[in-house]
C-alpha cells in the first residue's frame, strides 16, 4: 500500500467544497503541506482563512444550494483547471453539507429543502460535471458522508437520509468506475469538532465526545483510505464498532432506539 504522500504525487489539482472551515479546511491545510505544488479551488460562501507559504488557492464564492450559483461555480472550476492545472490527475472532495435538528419540518420546510439541495444535489451535480475530465486525466472523488448514514436518525431525519444517499451512491459509483482510472471514496466521520452542531441548532457540547474526533484526524484517515484504494472508510475505531453493530439491527427497532438517544438533545437546542 502506498503512503498518502506517494499517492498524491499524480495529482495536480484539488477541487473542494466547504473549505472555509472544518473538514474541508483541514483537507486544504494537510494536502497543502504534503504537496505545496498542488493547485486548490474551493467553493463555499466564505473564503478559507489559511496561512500556508506558497499555497495556490482559488476561492469561488457561491452558495452551492442555489442552482444558479452552483452552475456559475462549475464554469469557474473548469476555467481554473484549464488555466492553473491543465494536466495531471484531479481530486474532487465533496465536503459541503449541514444538518438540522428538530421535529420535521422544523425549523422550516425551506431549510429542509436547502439541506437536500446542498447535501445531495450539489454533490451529484459537481461529480457529474467533472467526472468526464477525471476519466481523461485520472483522479478520485471523496464524498463526505457520516456515521448517521448507517441508521434512521429521528430529529435529524432528513440529514441522516441525505448522508445515507451519499454513502450508497458513492459505493455504487466506486463499482461503476472500476478500471476507469478514477476511484470513489465514501468518508464517514462521526461527531467532529466543526461548526456542524451550531448550524444544526444545538448548543456547543451537546453531543458526548466519546465518538468525536478532530477534523485533522478525519482527513488523515481519508487520505490513508484513498492511498489504499478503499471505497469506504469510517473514521475512528469506536465509530467503526458502532456502525458494525448497527448493521446487524433491523431498521425499525434501530429507528426507535435512535429516537430515544437523539430526543435528549432537544433540551440542548439553541433558544430562539
Amino acid at each position: 500500500m502506498s503512503s498518502p504522500a506517494d499517492a498524491l504525487k499524480k495529482y495536480s489539482a484539488v477541487v473542494v467544497t466547504g473549505g472555509s472551515s472544518g473538514i474541508g479546511k483541514s483537507f486544504i491545510e494537510l494536502l497543502g503541506k504534503l504537496r505545496p505544488e498542488l493547485a486548490f479551488c474551493n467553493l463555499s460562501r466564505r473564503a478559507p482563512n489559511i496561512i500556508l507559504p506558497q499555497l495556490k488557492l482559488r476561492h469561488v464564492a457561491c452558495d452551492l444550494s442555489d442552482w444558479e450559483q452552483l452552475s456559475r461555480g462549475l464554469v469557474e472550476v473548469k476555467h481554473f483547471l484549464t488555466r492553473e492545472a491543465p494536466t495531471g490527475s484531479v481530486l474532487l472532495i465533496n465536503n459541503s453539507g449541514f444538518g438540522l435538528y428538530g421535529v420535521f419540518p422544523e425549523p422550516s420546510p425551506e431549510d429542509q429543502v436547502e439541506m437536500v439541495d446542498l447535501n445531495i444535489r450539489a454533490v451529484v451535480a459537481l461529480t457529474a460535471e467533472l467526472l468526464p475530465l477525471l476519466k481523461v486525466r485520472g483522479g478520485a472523488v471523496i464524498n463526505v458522508a457520516s456515521t448517521a448514514a448507517f441508521q434512521p436518525t429521528p430529529y435529524l431525519g432528513v440529514y441522516g437520509a441525505t448522508k445515507s444517499f451519499v454513502l450508497h451512491w458513492s459505493l455504487a459509483l466506486h463499482e461503476e468506475l472500476r478500471g476507469s482510472g478514477v476511484q470513489a471514496l465514501a468518508l464517514c466521520p462521526g461527531p467532529t469538532a466543526t461548526d456542524f452542531f451550531r448550524r444544526a441548532g444545538l448548543k456547543e457540547g451537546s453531543v458526548p465526545n466519546m465518538f468525536g474526533e478532530t477534523s485533522e484526524k478525519v482527513v488523515c484517515v481519508a487520505l490513508n483510505a484513498l492511498a489504499a484504494g478503499k471505497p469506504l472508510v469510517v473514521s475512528g475505531w469506536k465509530n467503526k464498532l458502532m456502525t458494525a453493530v448497527l448493521g446487524k439491527v433491523p431498521k425499525a427497532p434501530m429507528a426507535w432506539m435512535a429516537g430515544i438517544a437523539l430526543r435528549q438533545f432537544r433540551l440542548k437546542q439553541v433558544g430562539p
